[in-house]
C-alpha cells in the first residue's frame, strides 16, 4: 500500500454512511451519466481513458469495506473499472434502465462503464454508473469531460506516462462553515431546523402520488422517461423566468407540482418539493493537509469527485386558481430563506438519519417531487475526432414510491430531462403522460401571461 493510499483511506462521514445504507438496502443508489458521442468510438481507447481517470481520482480507486457501524474507504483490493461493450442496435435508454437497476457492489469498486456503439451512424453512447457516495451530477459531467479529453489525446497518439493525481476530498462535514461544525450556534441551528421541519410536516401533511401497486423493496425497480426541450423553448423558458422574477429551478418545481397535484384530485392540495442545491460556492475550500511530497498544503479542487450538493424542502398549498408564476416565486423565496438559515448544511450533517427515515417509510419518498438541475453545462463539444452531442444524468429512484424526480441538464442550448421513479408503484405509462404534461405546462406558461391550478 502506498503512502497516498493510506492518506485516502478513511471512515465514511455521516452523509456517506447514509448513501451506502441506501445502496445496500434500497435496491440501488447510483448516478448514471450518459454522453452521446459522434466519432470513431474504440473500446481500446475508452478502456485506456478509464484507466487514466481511475489513476487520477482516488475515489475511483476505492471501495467500501467494514460493517454497518464502521464503514471505510479502502484503496487496496479495488478492481479496475469494468467496461462492457454493447455492439448491437440497442436503444441507449434500455441500457440506462439496466444500469439504474444493477446495484454497485461497493466492496469491489464504485464505478462501471458501458460503451454502446452503432455502426450505422458513427454515433455511440458512453454510459457510466457511479455510486452516489462519491459523485453528484456536476461531478459526473466533469468526469465525462475528462474521459473525453483523454480519449482525444490517446486517439491523437499522445503518450501519457504521468497522470497528475488528485488528493481525495475530505468529508463534506469538514468543509462546512465553522459555525456548523461544532459549538452552541451550530446546535441551535440544528434544533431550529428540525423544529421547523416537524411543524411544517404536521401542519401541511403533504400529499404524495397514489400508488398503483405496492410491493416489497426487493421487487421495486427504477423507471426512467427521457424528454428534451427544443432550443427555442429552452431559451424562451430562461427569458420568461427572468421576466417573471424567478428561476428556471423554481419554474421546473412549479410545473411538476402542478402536474402531480392534479393527479391527487383535490381542490386544495398540500405538497412538498425537494430541490437539490449545489454546495460548491458555500463550502470552505481553504487549504487542508494533503499528500504533497514537498510538504505544502493541498488546495481542494472542483475537479475532485464528491457529493457537493444537498436538498432543501419547500412546502406549498395549491388551491383552485393558484398562479403558476406566484408558485414559482414562492419556491424561489423559500429556497432563499432556507439557504440564509444554513438549512442546506443541516440536511448534509443529518443525512444518515434521513436515510434511515426514508428506508422506514419508502412510500413517502422525499416529497411529492424532486428537482435536481445542474443548469447550463459549460464543457466543450469538440474533442478532436469526437463530438459531444448531448449529456445527461439520472439518479436511481427504485425504492421510493409516491414521488418522482427530474434530473435536468442544459447542453448546447437544449434542456434534457430524465424523470426517474419507482416501478410498479408508478407505471411507465403514467410517468410518460406526466412528463409530457410537465413539458406542455412549461410551453404554455411561456406563451401566456400565466396559468392557474385547477383550470383546463
Amino acid at each position: 500500500m502506498t503512502f497516498l493510499n493510506i492518506l485516502n483511506n478513511r471512515r465514511l462521514s455521516s452523509q456517506e454512511q447514509g448513501f451506502e445504507l441506501l445502496n445496500r438496502y434500497s435496491g440501488t443508489w447510483v448516478v448514471v451519466l450518459v454522453s452521446r458521442i459522434k466519432g470513431p468510438l474504440s473500446e481500446d481507447i475508452v478502456r485506456q481513458a478509464l484507466d487514466l481517470v481511475q489513476r487520477r481520482h482516488p475515489r475511483l480507486h476505492s471501495r467500501i469495506v467494514g460493517l454497518k457501524g464502521n464503514l471505510c474507504f479502502e484503496s487496496e483490493g479495488t478492481q479496475k473499472i469494468p467496461l462492457r461493450l454493447v455492439d448491437k442496435e440497442v436503444p441507449w435508454q434500455e441500457v440506462v434502465l439496466e444500469e439504474l437497476n444493477n446495484k454497485i457492489e461497493s466492496r469491489q469498486g464504485l464505478m462501471r462503464a458501458v460503451l454502446v456503439r452503432s455502426d450505422k451512424h458513427n454515433v455511440g453512447h458512453l454510459i457510466t454508473t457511479i455510486h452516489h457516495v462519491i459523485i453528484d451530477g456536476l461531478s459526473g459531467i466533469r468526469l465525462h469531460q475528462e474521459i473525453l479529453t483523454y480519449m482525444h489525446k490517446i486517439a491523437s497518439g499522445v503518450q501519457i506516462s504521468q497522470v497528475p493525481g488528485l488528493s481525495a476530498l475530505p468529508p463534506v462535514d469538514a468543509l462546512l462553515p465553522d459555525s456548523m461544525k461544532k459549538g452552541f450556534k451550530g446546535a441551535i441551528k440544528g434544533l431550529l431546523f428540525f423544529g421547523r421541519l416537524l411543524f411544517k410536516t404536521v401542519w401541511y401533511r403533504p400529499k404524495t402520488l397514489e400508488l398503483e401497486a405496492c410491493v416489497p423493496l426487493e421487487l421495486r425497480r427504477c423507471g426512467m422517461v427521457h424528454l428534451e426541450l427544443e432550443v427555442a423553448l429552452t431559451q424562451q423558458l430562461v427569458n420568461t423566468c427572468k421576466q417573471k422574477k424567478t428561476t428556471v429551478q423554481a419554474a421546473l418545481c412549479a410545473a411538476m407540482l402542478f402536474v402531480a397535484a392534479k393527479k391527487i384530485r383535490l381542490t386544495t392540495v398540500r405538497v412538498s418539493c425537494n430541490s437539490v442545491v449545489d454546495l460548491r460556492k458555500r463550502l470552505d475550500f481553504s487549504p487542508h493537509p494533503g499528500p504533497l511530497s514537498n510538504g505544502e498544503r493541498a488546495r481542494v479542487s472542483d475537479e475532485n469527485l464528491g457529493v457537493l450538493a444537498s436538498g432543501l424542502m419547500t412546502f406549498h398549498i395549491l388551491r383552485t386558481n393558484t398562479s403558476f408564476w406566484a408558485l414559482a416565486r414562492e419556491v424561489k423565496q423559500q429556497l432563499k430563506m432556507g439557504l440564509e438559515r444554513d438549512d442546506i448544511f443541516i440536511t448534509t450533517l443529518m443525512f444518515r438519519r434521513i436515510a434511515k427515515l426514508l428506508l422506514a417509510r419508502p412510500d413517502k419518498g422525499s416529497g411529492l417531487v424532486t428537482v435536481t438541475n445542474v443548469g447550463k453545462v459549460n464543457i466543450p463539444k469538440s474533442y478532436g475526432p469526437y463530438e459531444l452531442e448531448s449529456i445527461s444524468f439520472a439518479p436511481s429512484m427504485a425504492a421510493f414510491g409516491g414521488s418522482f424526480m427530474a434530473a435536468v441538464t442544459t447542453f448546447d442550448g437544449k434542456m434534457l430531462i430524465n424523470w426517474t421513479f419507482s416501478e410498479p408503484a408508478l407505471s411507465r405509462e403514467t410517468m410518460e403522460v406526466m412528463a409530457n404534461e410537465v413539458v406542455g405546462c412549461l410551453a404554455e406558461v411561456c406563451q401566456r401571461e400565466d396559468i392557474y391550478f385547477g383550470q383546463g
